[in-house]
Protein backbone atom coordinates (compact mmCIF):
# COMPACT_ATOMS: atom_id res chain seq x y z
CA UNK A 1 0.00 0.00 0.00
CA UNK A 2 1.13 3.94 -0.29
CA UNK A 3 3.52 4.95 2.02
CA UNK A 4 2.81 9.19 3.27
CA UNK A 5 6.24 9.81 2.21
CA UNK A 6 6.03 8.58 -1.78
CA UNK A 7 4.00 7.40 -4.05
CA UNK A 8 5.07 4.31 -6.34
CA UNK A 9 6.29 4.40 -9.64
CA UNK A 10 3.66 5.08 -12.24
CA UNK A 11 2.68 3.67 -15.25
CA UNK A 12 3.27 4.74 -18.51
CA UNK A 13 0.45 7.63 -19.52
CA UNK A 14 -2.42 6.26 -20.93
CA UNK A 15 -4.37 7.71 -23.89
CA UNK A 16 -7.71 4.89 -24.55
CA UNK A 17 -10.55 6.03 -23.11
CA UNK A 18 -11.36 4.08 -19.63
CA UNK A 19 -14.00 3.76 -17.78
CA UNK A 20 -14.66 5.72 -14.50
CA UNK A 21 -13.92 2.49 -12.82
CA UNK A 22 -11.11 1.33 -14.22
CA UNK A 23 -9.79 5.15 -13.70
CA UNK A 24 -10.29 4.37 -9.60
CA UNK A 25 -8.39 1.04 -9.69
CA UNK A 26 -5.10 2.27 -11.98
CA UNK A 27 -5.23 5.47 -9.63
CA UNK A 28 -5.19 3.64 -6.25
CA UNK A 29 -2.20 1.36 -8.09
CA UNK A 30 -0.63 4.07 -8.91
CA UNK A 31 -0.37 4.85 -5.29
CA UNK A 32 0.86 2.00 -3.99
CA UNK A 33 -2.16 0.45 -3.28
CA UNK A 34 -2.15 -3.81 -3.25
CA UNK A 35 -4.81 -4.66 -0.94
CA UNK A 36 -8.09 -3.53 -0.44
CA UNK A 37 -11.19 -3.82 2.08
CA UNK A 38 -14.42 -3.89 -0.17
CA UNK A 39 -17.36 -5.09 0.32
CA UNK A 40 -19.96 -5.45 -3.11
CA UNK A 41 -23.17 -3.71 -3.84
CA UNK A 42 -25.32 -2.61 -6.26
CA UNK A 43 -23.77 0.87 -6.91
CA UNK A 44 -20.05 -0.41 -6.55
CA UNK A 45 -20.35 -3.35 -8.83
CA UNK A 46 -18.60 -1.57 -11.68
CA UNK A 47 -15.63 -0.71 -9.29
CA UNK A 48 -15.30 -4.60 -8.23
CA UNK A 49 -15.65 -5.48 -12.36
CA UNK A 50 -12.32 -3.50 -12.63
CA UNK A 51 -10.65 -4.79 -9.05
CA UNK A 52 -10.77 -8.45 -10.91
CA UNK A 53 -9.13 -6.89 -14.07
CA UNK A 54 -6.59 -5.37 -11.58
CA UNK A 55 -6.40 -8.76 -9.56
CA UNK A 56 -2.86 -9.35 -10.28
CA UNK A 57 -1.73 -5.84 -9.00
CA UNK A 58 -4.37 -5.36 -6.38
CA UNK A 59 -6.16 -8.06 -3.61
CA UNK A 60 -9.48 -7.28 -2.62
CA UNK A 61 -10.37 -8.53 0.68
CA UNK A 62 -14.21 -9.53 0.90
CA UNK A 63 -14.93 -8.66 4.79
CA UNK A 64 -17.99 -10.19 6.07
CA UNK A 65 -19.38 -6.73 7.28
CA UNK A 66 -18.44 -3.19 6.26
CA UNK A 67 -17.73 -2.11 9.25
CA UNK A 68 -14.96 -5.14 9.38
CA UNK A 69 -13.42 -4.23 6.30
CA UNK A 70 -13.18 -0.65 7.39
CA UNK A 71 -11.60 -1.34 10.83
CA UNK A 72 -9.19 -3.79 8.80
CA UNK A 73 -8.10 -0.97 6.49
CA UNK A 74 -7.12 0.78 9.77
CA UNK A 75 -5.16 -2.34 11.15
CA UNK A 76 -3.71 -2.35 7.63
CA UNK A 77 -2.30 1.27 8.45
CA UNK A 78 -1.87 1.80 12.34
CA UNK A 79 0.60 -1.26 12.20
CA UNK A 80 2.47 0.21 9.41
CA UNK A 81 1.80 4.09 8.84
CA UNK A 82 0.31 3.17 5.10
CA UNK A 83 -2.55 4.78 4.22
CA UNK A 84 -5.14 2.35 3.56
CA UNK A 85 -8.26 2.04 1.49
CA UNK A 86 -11.81 0.30 2.31
CA UNK A 87 -14.97 0.10 0.38
CA UNK A 88 -18.74 -0.18 0.47
CA UNK A 89 -22.17 0.09 -1.98
CA UNK A 90 -24.35 2.51 -1.33
CA UNK A 91 -26.51 3.71 1.08
CA UNK A 92 -26.61 0.75 4.22
CA UNK A 93 -22.72 -0.49 2.91
CA UNK A 94 -21.76 3.41 3.03
CA UNK A 95 -23.83 4.10 6.33
CA UNK A 96 -21.69 0.70 8.11
CA UNK A 97 -18.65 2.83 7.40
CA UNK A 98 -19.47 6.00 9.10
CA UNK A 99 -18.06 4.52 12.38
CA UNK A 100 -15.01 3.41 10.54
CA UNK A 101 -14.99 7.64 9.61
CA UNK A 102 -15.35 8.94 12.93
CA UNK A 103 -12.94 6.38 14.63
CA UNK A 104 -10.33 7.50 11.77
CA UNK A 105 -10.79 11.20 12.30
CA UNK A 106 -10.41 11.37 16.21
CA UNK A 107 -7.10 8.47 16.11
CA UNK A 108 -5.63 10.99 13.06
CA UNK A 109 -5.32 7.52 10.94
CA UNK A 110 -5.27 8.37 7.31
CA UNK A 111 -7.58 6.54 4.95
CA UNK A 112 -9.21 6.61 1.85
CA UNK A 113 -12.93 5.36 2.13
CA UNK A 114 -14.79 4.87 -1.52
CA UNK A 115 -18.55 4.36 -1.45
CA UNK A 116 -20.95 3.27 -4.14
CA UNK A 117 -23.58 6.30 -5.16
CA UNK A 118 -26.43 5.51 -7.04
CA UNK A 119 -26.71 7.15 -10.41
CA UNK A 120 -26.48 11.09 -11.18
CA UNK A 121 -30.00 11.65 -12.45
CA UNK A 122 -31.76 9.58 -9.10
CA UNK A 123 -29.85 11.95 -7.04
CA UNK A 124 -31.57 13.56 -4.32
CA UNK A 125 -35.25 11.76 -5.64
CA UNK A 126 -34.84 9.50 -2.35
CA UNK A 127 -34.12 6.16 -4.58
CA UNK A 128 -33.64 3.07 -3.53
CA UNK A 129 -29.93 2.86 -1.26
CA UNK A 130 -29.40 6.14 -1.85
CA UNK A 131 -27.68 8.31 1.30
CA UNK A 132 -26.58 11.43 0.85
CA UNK A 133 -22.78 10.15 2.09
CA UNK A 134 -20.98 13.61 2.10
CA UNK A 135 -23.70 15.27 4.21
CA UNK A 136 -23.97 12.48 6.66
CA UNK A 137 -20.05 12.61 7.01
CA UNK A 138 -19.09 16.16 6.67
CA UNK A 139 -17.87 16.52 10.16
CA UNK A 140 -16.58 13.52 10.75
CA UNK A 141 -14.05 13.64 7.67
CA UNK A 142 -10.95 15.45 7.03
CA UNK A 143 -12.33 16.22 3.66
CA UNK A 144 -15.13 14.18 0.96
CA UNK A 145 -16.19 14.07 -2.35
CA UNK A 146 -18.90 13.46 -4.55
CA UNK A 147 -17.41 12.92 -8.20
CA UNK A 148 -20.35 13.94 -10.56
CA UNK A 149 -17.81 14.08 -13.93
CA UNK A 150 -16.26 11.07 -14.94
CA UNK A 151 -13.47 13.61 -16.04
CA UNK A 152 -12.20 15.16 -12.48
CA UNK A 153 -11.71 11.05 -10.95
CA UNK A 154 -8.10 10.97 -11.43
CA UNK A 155 -7.75 14.32 -10.16
CA UNK A 156 -10.08 13.58 -6.84
CA UNK A 157 -8.61 10.23 -6.17
CA UNK A 158 -4.77 12.15 -6.55
CA UNK A 159 -6.06 14.64 -4.08
CA UNK A 160 -7.41 12.40 -1.62
CA UNK A 161 -4.19 10.90 -1.24
CA UNK A 162 -2.71 14.54 -0.74
CA UNK A 163 -4.70 15.50 1.48
CA UNK A 164 -5.00 12.25 3.76
CA UNK A 165 -1.46 11.68 4.34
CA UNK A 166 -0.35 15.13 4.36
CA UNK A 167 -0.47 17.33 7.92
CA UNK A 168 -2.34 16.20 10.47
CA UNK A 169 -3.25 12.42 8.91
CA UNK A 170 -7.51 11.76 8.54
CA UNK A 171 -10.26 10.02 6.06
CA UNK A 172 -10.88 11.37 2.96
CA UNK A 173 -14.77 10.05 1.94
CA UNK A 174 -15.25 9.46 -1.95
CA UNK A 175 -18.64 9.09 -3.19
CA UNK A 176 -18.99 7.72 -6.79
CA UNK A 177 -22.27 7.62 -8.09
CA UNK A 178 -22.95 4.50 -10.59
CA UNK A 179 -23.10 5.96 -13.78
CA UNK A 180 -19.81 7.69 -13.32
CA UNK A 181 -18.08 4.59 -12.18
CA UNK A 182 -19.00 3.27 -15.92
CA UNK A 183 -18.81 6.69 -18.13
CA UNK A 184 -15.46 6.77 -20.18
CA UNK A 185 -13.25 9.40 -20.56
CA UNK A 186 -9.06 9.77 -21.40
CA UNK A 187 -7.55 10.28 -17.91
CA UNK A 188 -4.93 12.17 -16.72
CA UNK A 189 -3.76 10.75 -13.85
CA UNK A 190 -1.00 13.80 -13.69
CA UNK A 191 -3.40 16.24 -14.02
CA UNK A 192 -2.62 19.36 -11.41
CA UNK A 193 -4.42 18.94 -7.95
CA UNK A 194 -6.82 22.32 -7.40
CA UNK A 195 -6.98 22.80 -3.89
CA UNK A 196 -7.27 26.16 -3.15
CA UNK A 197 -8.20 25.97 0.68
CA UNK A 198 -5.68 23.40 1.60
CA UNK A 199 -2.31 24.41 2.02
CA UNK A 200 0.43 22.29 3.26
CA UNK A 201 2.89 24.53 5.39
CA UNK A 202 6.35 23.30 6.07
CA UNK A 203 5.56 23.77 9.96
CA UNK A 204 8.91 24.12 11.52
CA UNK A 205 9.75 25.26 14.66
CA UNK A 206 12.03 27.88 14.66
CA UNK A 207 15.16 28.13 16.20
CA UNK A 208 13.66 30.66 18.62
CA UNK A 209 10.95 27.80 19.90
CA UNK A 210 13.44 25.29 20.07
CA UNK A 211 16.20 27.59 21.84
CA UNK A 212 13.08 28.59 24.65
CA UNK A 213 12.14 24.59 25.02
CA UNK A 214 15.46 24.06 25.66
CA UNK A 215 16.24 26.79 28.00
CA UNK A 216 13.05 25.97 29.72
CA UNK A 217 13.90 22.12 30.18
CA UNK A 218 17.40 23.22 31.37
CA UNK A 219 15.96 25.10 34.67
CA UNK A 220 13.46 22.21 35.25
CA UNK A 221 13.76 20.94 38.79
CA UNK A 222 10.67 18.07 37.76
CA UNK A 223 10.71 17.63 34.08
CA UNK A 224 7.93 15.29 32.50
CA UNK A 225 7.39 14.17 28.79
CA UNK A 226 3.44 13.74 28.36
CA UNK A 227 3.74 11.54 24.76
CA UNK A 228 0.86 10.77 22.81
CA UNK A 229 -0.01 9.67 19.25
CA UNK A 230 1.44 12.76 17.22
CA UNK A 231 4.70 10.77 17.78
CA UNK A 232 3.72 7.63 16.34
CA UNK A 233 2.20 8.96 13.32
CA UNK A 234 5.14 11.88 13.11
CA UNK A 235 7.43 8.40 13.08
CA UNK A 236 9.06 10.40 15.73
CA UNK A 237 9.63 7.47 18.01
CA UNK A 238 13.08 7.46 17.91
CA UNK A 239 14.20 10.78 18.33
CA UNK A 240 12.15 10.53 21.26
CA UNK A 241 14.72 8.19 22.70
CA UNK A 242 17.24 9.97 21.73
CA UNK A 243 15.68 13.19 23.44
CA UNK A 244 15.05 11.16 26.97
CA UNK A 245 18.75 9.56 26.90
CA UNK A 246 20.27 13.03 26.28
CA UNK A 247 18.11 15.02 29.33
CA UNK A 248 17.27 11.56 31.63
CA UNK A 249 13.31 12.87 31.70
CA UNK A 250 10.84 10.27 32.71
CA UNK A 251 7.67 9.78 29.59
CA UNK A 252 4.21 9.50 30.59
CA UNK A 253 2.48 7.99 27.47
CA UNK A 254 -1.12 8.64 25.89
CA UNK A 255 -3.57 5.23 25.30
CA UNK A 256 -2.13 6.36 22.08
CA UNK A 257 1.26 6.86 22.63
CA UNK A 258 2.00 3.55 23.77
CA UNK A 259 5.06 2.09 22.34
CA UNK A 260 6.31 5.83 21.30
CA UNK A 261 8.61 4.88 24.23
CA UNK A 262 9.96 1.38 25.38
CA UNK A 263 7.15 0.58 28.28
CA UNK A 264 10.07 -1.44 30.28
CA UNK A 265 12.39 1.11 30.54
CA UNK A 266 13.20 2.36 34.13
CA UNK A 267 12.22 6.33 32.80
CA UNK A 268 8.78 4.85 31.49
CA UNK A 269 6.23 5.78 33.88
CA UNK A 270 3.50 3.94 31.56
CA UNK A 271 0.11 5.97 30.84
CA UNK A 272 -1.43 8.16 32.28
CA UNK A 273 -5.17 9.52 32.61
CA UNK A 274 -8.25 8.03 33.91
CA UNK A 275 -7.02 4.28 34.36
CA UNK A 276 -3.53 5.50 33.95
CA UNK A 277 -0.50 4.58 36.43
CA UNK A 278 -0.96 6.24 39.59
CA UNK A 279 2.95 7.47 39.68
CA UNK A 280 2.47 8.57 36.17
CA UNK A 281 -0.37 10.79 37.58
CA UNK A 282 1.46 11.72 40.56
CA UNK A 283 3.92 12.81 38.59
CA UNK A 284 2.25 15.03 35.92
CA UNK A 285 0.67 16.55 39.09
CA UNK A 286 3.29 17.41 40.90
CA UNK A 287 6.04 18.42 37.66
CA UNK A 288 7.26 21.88 37.08
CA UNK A 289 7.47 21.66 33.49
CA UNK A 290 5.13 19.38 31.23
CA UNK A 291 6.36 18.49 27.70
CA UNK A 292 3.61 17.97 25.50
CA UNK A 293 4.58 16.11 22.32
CA UNK A 294 1.87 15.27 19.99
CA UNK A 295 -1.27 14.90 22.21
CA UNK A 296 -4.87 16.31 22.96
CA UNK A 297 -5.15 17.00 26.09
CA UNK A 298 -7.64 14.49 26.28
CA UNK A 299 -10.47 14.49 28.78
CA UNK A 300 -9.68 10.98 29.69
CA UNK A 301 -6.24 12.37 30.56
CA UNK A 302 -6.76 15.46 32.09
CA UNK A 303 -9.73 14.91 34.15
CA UNK A 304 -10.67 18.41 35.70
CA UNK A 305 -8.33 20.77 32.94
CA UNK A 306 -7.77 23.82 36.11
CA UNK A 307 -6.14 21.31 37.51
CA UNK A 308 -4.23 19.18 35.71
CA UNK A 309 -0.28 19.89 36.07
CA UNK A 310 -1.23 23.19 37.33
CA UNK A 311 2.09 23.87 38.83
CA UNK A 312 3.84 23.22 35.54
CA UNK A 313 5.19 25.56 32.64
CA UNK A 314 4.01 23.52 29.49
CA UNK A 315 4.95 23.63 26.04
CA UNK A 316 3.12 21.91 23.72
CA UNK A 317 4.59 20.73 20.68
CA UNK A 318 2.05 19.50 17.75
CA UNK A 319 1.82 19.81 13.74
CA UNK A 320 -2.23 20.93 14.08
CA UNK A 321 -2.37 24.56 15.10
CA UNK A 322 -6.19 23.84 16.21
CA UNK A 323 -4.74 22.03 19.09
CA UNK A 324 -2.63 24.64 20.63
CA UNK A 325 -4.36 25.98 23.60
CA UNK A 326 -7.84 24.35 22.29
CA UNK A 327 -8.11 22.50 25.63
CA UNK A 328 -4.93 23.85 27.83
CA UNK A 329 -3.66 26.86 27.89
CA UNK A 330 0.48 26.17 26.86
CA UNK A 331 2.95 28.80 28.16
CA UNK A 332 5.27 27.64 24.95
CA UNK A 333 3.16 26.47 22.47
CA UNK A 334 4.58 25.49 18.69
CA UNK A 335 3.01 24.00 15.73
CA UNK A 336 5.31 21.74 14.38
CA UNK A 337 6.28 18.70 13.10
CA UNK A 338 6.99 16.74 15.50
CA UNK A 339 9.97 14.90 14.29
CA UNK A 340 11.66 17.88 13.28
CA UNK A 341 11.18 19.94 16.57
CA UNK A 342 12.80 16.95 18.65
CA UNK A 343 15.58 16.76 15.42
CA UNK A 344 16.31 20.27 16.37
CA UNK A 345 15.62 20.15 20.00
CA UNK A 346 18.52 17.11 20.41
CA UNK A 347 21.04 19.10 18.99
CA UNK A 348 21.05 21.76 21.58
CA UNK A 349 19.34 20.28 24.72
CA UNK A 350 21.22 19.78 27.84
CA UNK A 351 20.29 17.74 30.56
CA UNK A 352 18.97 19.46 33.47
CA UNK A 353 20.85 19.57 37.01
CA UNK A 354 19.84 18.33 40.03
CA UNK A 355 17.42 15.48 38.72
CA UNK A 356 18.03 13.03 41.18
CA UNK A 357 15.50 13.87 43.83
CA UNK A 358 12.65 14.39 41.27
CA UNK A 359 13.73 10.98 40.06
CA UNK A 360 14.24 8.91 43.15
CA UNK A 361 10.79 10.33 43.76
CA UNK A 362 9.28 8.45 40.73
CA UNK A 363 11.07 5.45 41.80
CA UNK A 364 9.54 5.42 45.00
CA UNK A 365 5.80 6.24 43.75
CA UNK A 366 6.57 3.12 41.46
CA UNK A 367 7.46 1.33 43.84
CA UNK A 368 4.56 2.00 46.95
CA UNK A 369 2.32 2.28 43.70
CA UNK A 370 2.24 -0.22 40.98
CA UNK A 371 -0.60 -1.90 39.16
CA UNK A 372 -1.87 -4.93 40.91
CA UNK A 373 -4.75 -7.14 40.84
CA UNK A 374 -5.70 -10.04 43.21
CA UNK A 375 -3.44 -13.14 43.02
CA UNK A 376 -5.36 -15.38 45.16
CA UNK A 377 -8.38 -15.12 43.11
CA UNK A 378 -8.77 -19.05 42.39
CA UNK A 379 -10.24 -18.76 38.57
CA UNK A 380 -7.97 -16.27 35.89
CA UNK A 381 -8.46 -12.87 36.20
CA UNK A 382 -8.04 -10.86 32.99
CA UNK A 383 -4.69 -9.06 34.04
CA UNK A 384 -3.36 -12.46 34.80
CA UNK A 385 -4.20 -13.63 31.12
CA UNK A 386 -2.80 -10.53 30.00
CA UNK A 387 0.44 -11.00 31.96
CA UNK A 388 1.08 -14.57 30.98
CA UNK A 389 0.78 -13.40 27.15
CA UNK A 390 3.46 -10.79 27.38
CA UNK A 391 5.38 -13.26 29.04
CA UNK A 392 5.44 -16.28 26.24
CA UNK A 393 5.59 -13.54 23.35
CA UNK A 394 7.71 -10.76 24.11
CA UNK A 395 11.15 -12.17 22.29
CA UNK A 396 8.14 -12.61 19.02
CA UNK A 397 7.46 -8.75 19.02
CA UNK A 398 3.64 -9.46 18.55
CA UNK A 399 0.82 -6.78 16.95
CA UNK A 400 -1.71 -6.18 19.60
CA UNK A 401 -5.39 -4.98 18.58
CA UNK A 402 -8.00 -4.69 21.14
CA UNK A 403 -11.47 -4.13 21.89
CA UNK A 404 -13.11 -1.09 24.09
CA UNK A 405 -13.54 -1.96 27.78
CA UNK A 406 -12.37 -3.16 30.76
CA UNK A 407 -9.87 -5.54 28.26
CA UNK A 408 -8.47 -2.76 26.38
CA UNK A 409 -7.19 -0.80 29.85
CA UNK A 410 -5.84 -4.15 31.41
CA UNK A 411 -4.10 -4.77 28.28
CA UNK A 412 -2.38 -1.09 28.19
CA UNK A 413 -1.65 -1.48 32.04
CA UNK A 414 -0.32 -5.52 31.75
CA UNK A 415 1.22 -5.88 27.95
CA UNK A 416 4.81 -3.87 28.00
CA UNK A 417 4.66 -2.06 24.79
CA UNK A 418 8.18 -1.21 23.35
CA UNK A 419 7.98 -0.49 19.86
CA UNK A 420 5.52 1.79 17.71
CA UNK A 421 2.40 0.58 15.86
CA UNK A 422 2.65 -2.59 17.80
CA UNK A 423 -0.52 -1.49 19.83
CA UNK A 424 -3.97 -0.43 17.83
CA UNK A 425 -6.82 1.09 19.99
CA UNK A 426 -9.81 2.81 18.51
CA UNK A 427 -8.80 5.32 21.62
CA UNK A 428 -10.54 8.29 20.74
CA UNK A 429 -14.46 6.99 19.46
CA UNK A 430 -14.02 4.30 21.78
CA UNK A 431 -15.34 1.59 19.18
CA UNK A 432 -15.91 -1.71 20.52
CA UNK A 433 -15.52 -4.44 17.82
CA UNK A 434 -12.56 -3.08 16.84
CA UNK A 435 -10.19 -5.74 17.88
CA UNK A 436 -10.44 -8.40 15.54
CA UNK A 437 -10.48 -7.00 12.31
CA UNK A 438 -7.59 -4.53 13.14
CA UNK A 439 -5.73 -7.28 13.99
CA UNK A 440 -7.14 -9.32 10.55
CA UNK A 441 -5.69 -6.16 9.08
CA UNK A 442 -2.30 -5.94 10.78
CA UNK A 443 -1.94 -9.62 9.74
CA UNK A 444 -2.73 -8.64 6.42
CA UNK A 445 -0.49 -5.99 6.32
CA UNK A 446 2.38 -8.36 8.49
CA UNK A 447 1.94 -11.21 7.53
CA UNK A 448 5.68 -12.89 9.52
CA UNK A 449 4.26 -11.02 12.76
CA UNK A 450 2.28 -12.55 15.09
CA UNK A 451 -0.79 -10.50 15.75
CA UNK A 452 -3.19 -10.88 18.57
CA UNK A 453 -6.55 -9.85 19.39
CA UNK A 454 -7.09 -8.95 22.96
CA UNK A 455 -10.99 -8.85 23.27
CA UNK A 456 -14.07 -8.89 25.85
CA UNK A 457 -16.96 -10.15 24.90
CA UNK A 458 -18.90 -7.57 24.21
CA UNK A 459 -16.48 -6.20 21.99
CA UNK A 460 -15.87 -9.46 19.95
CA UNK A 461 -19.60 -9.78 19.51
CA UNK A 462 -19.77 -6.93 17.92
CA UNK A 463 -17.48 -7.96 14.75
CA UNK A 464 -17.64 -12.14 15.18
CA UNK A 465 -18.72 -12.11 11.48
CA UNK A 466 -15.10 -11.48 11.22
CA UNK A 467 -14.01 -14.56 11.89
CA UNK A 468 -15.17 -16.10 8.43
CA UNK A 469 -12.90 -13.77 6.71
CA UNK A 470 -9.79 -14.72 8.61
CA UNK A 471 -10.56 -18.80 7.42
CA UNK A 472 -11.45 -17.80 3.54
CA UNK A 473 -8.88 -15.03 3.28
CA UNK A 474 -6.47 -17.04 5.25
CA UNK A 475 -5.67 -14.61 7.64
CA UNK A 476 -4.31 -16.57 10.82
CA UNK A 477 -4.61 -13.94 13.46
CA UNK A 478 -4.91 -14.94 17.45
CA UNK A 479 -7.75 -13.65 19.56
CA UNK A 480 -7.48 -14.14 23.44
CA UNK A 481 -10.92 -13.59 24.65
CA UNK A 482 -11.61 -12.41 27.81
CA UNK A 483 -15.37 -13.68 29.05
CA UNK A 484 -16.79 -12.23 32.23
CA UNK A 485 -20.10 -12.47 30.14
CA UNK A 486 -20.82 -8.91 31.20
CA UNK A 487 -20.09 -5.14 29.50
CA UNK A 488 -17.38 -5.16 32.15
CA UNK A 489 -16.58 -1.42 32.06
CA UNK A 490 -20.47 -0.49 32.26
CA UNK A 491 -20.74 -2.89 35.05
CA UNK A 492 -16.99 -1.22 36.86
CA UNK A 493 -19.34 2.67 37.04
CA UNK A 494 -22.52 0.50 37.98
CA UNK A 495 -20.35 -0.95 41.36
CA UNK A 496 -19.03 2.17 41.78
CA UNK A 497 -21.98 5.26 40.97
CA UNK A 498 -24.86 3.18 40.79
CA UNK A 499 -25.64 1.25 44.23
CA UNK A 500 -24.47 -2.03 41.71
CA UNK A 501 -27.70 -1.85 39.88
CA UNK A 502 -27.24 -4.25 37.04
CA UNK A 503 -29.23 -1.99 34.00
CA UNK A 504 -28.84 -4.24 30.89
CA UNK A 505 -24.99 -5.10 30.89
CA UNK A 506 -25.19 -8.69 31.66
CA UNK A 507 -24.90 -10.62 28.50
CA UNK A 508 -26.45 -13.96 29.26
CA UNK A 509 -29.90 -15.58 29.65
CA UNK A 510 -32.10 -13.01 31.50
CA UNK A 511 -33.28 -15.44 34.09
CA UNK A 512 -29.64 -16.49 34.94
CA UNK A 513 -28.54 -14.88 38.74
CA UNK A 514 -26.02 -12.95 37.28
CA UNK A 515 -28.60 -11.23 35.22
CA UNK A 516 -29.40 -9.45 38.73
CA UNK A 517 -25.53 -9.54 39.58
CA UNK A 518 -25.87 -11.86 42.02
CA UNK A 519 -23.75 -14.95 40.40
CA UNK A 520 -20.42 -15.94 42.17
CA UNK A 521 -18.38 -14.33 39.35
CA UNK A 522 -16.76 -17.78 37.95
CA UNK A 523 -19.58 -17.32 34.92
CA UNK A 524 -22.62 -19.32 33.61
CA UNK A 525 -21.42 -22.98 33.18
CA UNK A 526 -23.26 -23.14 30.39
CA UNK A 527 -20.80 -20.55 28.53
CA UNK A 528 -23.64 -18.91 26.78
CA UNK A 529 -22.91 -18.35 24.07
CA UNK A 530 -20.38 -21.00 23.51
CA UNK A 531 -17.34 -19.33 21.57
CA UNK A 532 -15.40 -22.79 20.50
CA UNK A 533 -18.64 -24.14 18.93
CA UNK A 534 -18.81 -20.54 16.98
CA UNK A 535 -15.38 -20.18 16.36
CA UNK A 536 -14.99 -23.99 14.94
CA UNK A 537 -17.85 -23.48 13.17
CA UNK A 538 -16.40 -20.75 10.99
CA UNK A 539 -12.97 -23.38 10.70
CA UNK A 540 -10.62 -22.01 13.30
CA UNK A 541 -8.52 -23.72 16.36
CA UNK A 542 -10.16 -22.79 19.78
CA UNK A 543 -10.28 -24.11 22.98
CA UNK A 544 -11.82 -22.98 26.45
CA UNK A 545 -9.84 -22.50 29.70
CA UNK A 546 -10.86 -21.51 33.47
CA UNK A 547 -8.46 -22.81 35.64
CA UNK A 548 -5.54 -21.25 36.08
CA UNK A 549 -2.96 -24.27 36.27
CA UNK A 550 -3.95 -24.70 32.28
CA UNK A 551 -3.65 -20.81 30.88
CA UNK A 552 -0.09 -21.07 29.77
CA UNK A 553 -0.12 -24.28 28.30
CA UNK A 554 -3.56 -22.87 26.16
CA UNK A 555 -1.97 -19.69 25.49
CA UNK A 556 1.18 -21.67 24.08
CA UNK A 557 -1.40 -23.63 21.82
CA UNK A 558 -2.95 -20.64 20.76
CA UNK A 559 0.18 -19.30 19.59
CA UNK A 560 1.93 -22.22 17.88
CA UNK A 561 -1.88 -23.25 16.33
CA UNK A 562 -1.23 -23.05 12.54
CA UNK A 563 -4.00 -21.00 11.15
CA UNK A 564 -6.58 -18.64 13.38
CA UNK A 565 -7.40 -19.47 16.87
CA UNK A 566 -9.39 -18.12 19.52
CA UNK A 567 -8.77 -19.09 23.55
CA UNK A 568 -11.77 -18.26 25.49
CA UNK A 569 -10.76 -17.65 29.11
CA UNK A 570 -13.30 -17.59 32.08
CA UNK A 571 -12.58 -14.43 33.70
CA UNK A 572 -14.48 -12.89 36.83
CA UNK A 573 -17.09 -9.93 36.06
CA UNK A 574 -16.57 -8.47 39.73
CA UNK A 575 -12.89 -7.25 38.61
CA UNK A 576 -12.81 -3.30 38.50
CA UNK A 577 -9.52 -2.00 36.05
CA UNK A 578 -7.62 0.17 38.87
CA UNK A 579 -5.92 2.74 39.14
CA UNK A 580 -9.25 5.19 38.45
CA UNK A 581 -9.71 8.46 38.27
CA UNK A 582 -13.24 9.58 38.01
CA UNK A 583 -14.72 11.17 34.97
CA UNK A 584 -14.24 15.21 35.26
CA UNK A 585 -12.04 14.44 39.01
CA UNK A 586 -8.37 14.84 39.64
CA UNK A 587 -5.64 12.89 41.03
CA UNK A 588 -6.59 13.90 44.72
CA UNK A 589 -9.76 11.24 43.65
CA UNK A 590 -8.11 8.50 42.49
CA UNK A 591 -9.58 5.11 43.35
CA UNK A 592 -6.58 2.17 43.73
CA UNK A 593 -8.99 -0.07 46.06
Amino acid sequence: MATISKPAAKPAAKTELMCGSDIVIESLIRHGVDVMFAYPGGASMPLHQSLVKYKDKIRTILPRHEQGGGFAAQGYTRSTGKISVCMATSGPGATNLVTVIADAKLDSIPLIVITGQVKTPVIGSDAFQETPMVEVCRGITKHHYLVTDVADLARVMREAFHIATTGRPGPVLIDIPKDVQQFETVADFDVPMNLPGYHVEDRRATPDQIKAVAAAIKRAKKPVVYAGGGIIAGEASQELRTFVKKTGIPVSMTLMGLGAYPGDDELSLDMLGMHGSVYSNYAVESCDLLLAFGVRFDDRVTGKLAEFAKHAVIVHIDIDPSELHKNKPAHIGITSDIKYALQELNKIVEAPTGLEPWLKQLAEWKKDYPYKYDKSFPGITAQYAISELNRLTKDKKPIVAVGVGQHQMWAAQWFKFNEPRTWLSSSGLGTMGFGLPAAMGAKVANPDRLCIDIDGDGSFQMNIQELGTCVCEKIPVKVLLLNNQHLGMVVQWEDRFHDATRAHTYLGPVDHPEAAGKGDGLGNPERYPNFVQIAKGYGWGARFVNQKADLTAALQEMIDYDGPYLLDVQTPYQEHVLPMIPGGMTVRDLIND
